[in-house]
């Protein structure tokens, strides 16, 4: 078992069962080539998403040090934070959240909306700051205040991408090779990758696994060449943890992450409408749509390494559409 470490690491039931992988027979059908999908939007608390596979190892390591407190940092409309606040709200903790508006804009449902409205329902303290220029020093400069007020804070980083978080997406790819399996050779996994631990997670586990499988990142914040030398950190961290090795070269396409992150684009809204009309699948417009656009236009470019069947991770991120209305 080449993962048997994983089970090194303490980690707290949160989702329960695997999550379900979908073959997408009208989608296939349009495009010409066989697409599955893993559900992770589907993960059962607070309307799902990737980062509760993240937050099952670091809610335990925070309950194993006796923290009162979740402290975590994003945009206004992060997937991560809401899933955090929901979390510390299951296990009878207090969140506090440290926020900014990375496009900028007044919109009233961007700033009280979708993910944001979540987080007050969870009772989530929110701090606002101008940008999360140092997530790092910002998490920790806020830590210390909590603690000074009588808190016992636990610091989870953006996206919860750190080398614990990502062992929830070795564990993901462990789920995807079992549910393979005798059924499915897959050829290529397509994943949003922003924050790089669900990324990171999955190239690890994947090259244990199902090493003739390529795995692709669609960025949504940066250039291949910003984005990849976080996701190799991660990656080889990920792998000394695991005591296994981690060669396998991280891939990356940022052709369709523009104008920025957080701000939607044509082509991705276009995929977030294909996905709903004939999947009845809801994407998102900040990673899942920018995500199945590279999928949808690498198909057409022949970017993939063949033509065999592809495997889209869906991370979640539907509340945002609410945000981002009328943009949708």
């Amino acid at each position: 078992m080449p993962l048997h470490n994983l089970t090194r690491f303490p980690r707290l039931e949160l989702i329960g069962a695997p999550t379900p992988l979908e073959y997408l027979p009208r989608l296939s059908d349009y495009v010409g080539r066989e697409i599955f999908i893993k559900r992770d939007d589907v993960t059962p608390v607070a309307m799902g998403g990737n980062k509760l596979r993240k937050l099952e190892f670091l809610a335990a390591d925070a309950l194993r040090e006796g923290a009162d407190t979740l402290v975590t940092a994003g945009a206004i409309q992060s997937n991560h934070v809401r899933q955090t606040a929901a979390v510390a709200a299951k296990l009878g903790l207090h969140c506090v959240a440290l926020l900014e508006n990375p496009i900028g804009t007044m919109a009233e449902n961007y700033l009280s909306n979708g993910n944001r409205l979540l987080l007050d329902l969870f009772s989530a303290q929110i701090e606002m700051c101008e940008a999360l220029n140092d997530p790092v020093a910002q998490l920790d400069e806020l830590a210390t205040r909590l603690e000074a007020q009588g808190f016992r804070p636990y610091v989870i980083p953006v996206g919860g991408s750190n080398a614990l978080g990502a062992m929830g997406y070795v564990e993901s790819a462990l789920e995807i090779a079992q549910q393979c399996e005798g059924a499915v050779g897959l050829s290529s996994v397509v994943v949003a990758s922003g924050s790089a631990g669900t990324h990171a997670g999955l190239a690890v586990g994947l090259e244990q696994l199902m090493p003739e499988v390529e795995l692709i990142g669609v960025t949504v914040s940066r250039s291949v060449a910003d984005q990849k030398p976080k996701v190799v950190t991660l990656q080889q961290a990920i792998a000394r943890e695991l005591e296994v090795q981690a060669t396998a070269d991280i891939l990356l396409w940022d052709d369709y992450f523009a104008p920025g992150y957080g701000m939607p684009n044509d082509d991705g809204m276009e995929a977030v409408k294909l996905l709903a009309r004939l999947e009845g699948i809801l994407l998102d417009p900040v990673y899942t749509g920018k995500a199945m656009a590279g999928l949808l236009d690498g198909i057409e470019q022949k970017r993939f390494k063949d033509n065999g069947p592809i495997l889209f991770v869906h991370t979640g991120g539907a509340p945002a559409l609410f945000a981002y209305h009328p943009h949708v």
